[in-house]
């Protein structure tokens, strides 16, 4: 078994507006575990480098970034990061274009754990419905190109509606699973944060994590999963 997470952490700014990477590593901590998709890591204006120094992530926890940055000074890909815990052996990255109105992307990991293969995919979806659809359509028929293994996907889809009526493409797949409402943080109604898996796993356990960090680190709460092969 293993544990998975996912966290928007708006850039690292907190509801009080001050901007604090320690703050939300803290929070990513609390999590314990092995994997966390981060959304909206990068700053949006200037070089828009990542809100989370490199050195500050190697310091104060036991996770790396994935490899996926293509610009200085960044640990992610359209604002997405996966963290791993270290010795985590990855075979396999891949950055994956999503079309839509704004520039978006998903992030692919393909890990060796003890309990064996697995994919990663984090993401971060568009605000406009159509996007969603179209997003979800070629996230599906890139996933079809790689070699078959069990795989999640995680992160914010930006999907509103319960039933996840924009996502039909990934739910003709993959298994749709919603810990609970997550946004916004103080008062969550919305479950934007949501984990797809492939049907050879399965959820033993989740939950939207809650502590006092979390309530002022960040719009939204992290989410977690504890996955077993099926």
């Amino acid at each position: 078994m293993f544990r998975i997470a996912s966290y928007n952490i708006r850039k690292s700014i907190g509801l009080d507006y001050r901007r604090d990477p320690l703050r939300v590593l803290g929070v990513v901590n609390s999590l314990a575990a092995d994997i966390v998709a981060l959304q909206e890591v990068d700053r949006r204006f200037g070089t828009r480098k990542s809100s989370i120094p490199a050195a500050l992530l190697k310091d104060e926890t036991d996770y790396f970034a994935l490899d996926v940055a293509t610009r200085n000074g960044s640990i992610g890909w359209h604002g997405n990061a996966i963290l791993l815990r270290r010795g985590t052996r990855v075979t396999r990255i891949s950055r994956i274009d999503l079309p839509g109105l704004e520039p978006r992307g998903a992030v692919s990991a393909d890990l060796a754990l003890a309990s064996g293969p697995l994919r990663v995919v984090g993401l971060h979806l568009g605000l406009r419905s159509k996007d969603r659809r179209t997003q979800s359509a070629a996230l599906v028929e890139h996933l079809k190109t790689l070699p078959d293994m069990p795989a999640i996907v995680i992160g914010d889809f930006n999907e509103w509606s319960q039933q996840g009526r924009n996502l039909t493409a990934l739910h003709s797949v993959l298994d749709m699973h919603v810990p609970g409402r997550s946004y916004p943080t103080q008062r969550p109604v919305a479950q934007l944060d949501r984990i797809a898996h492939s049907r050879d796993l399965r959820v033993e356990n989740s939950a939207v994590h809650r502590c006092k960090s979390a309530e002022r680190a960040s719009d939204h709460l992290p989410i977690w999963a504890d996955m077993a092969r099926a």
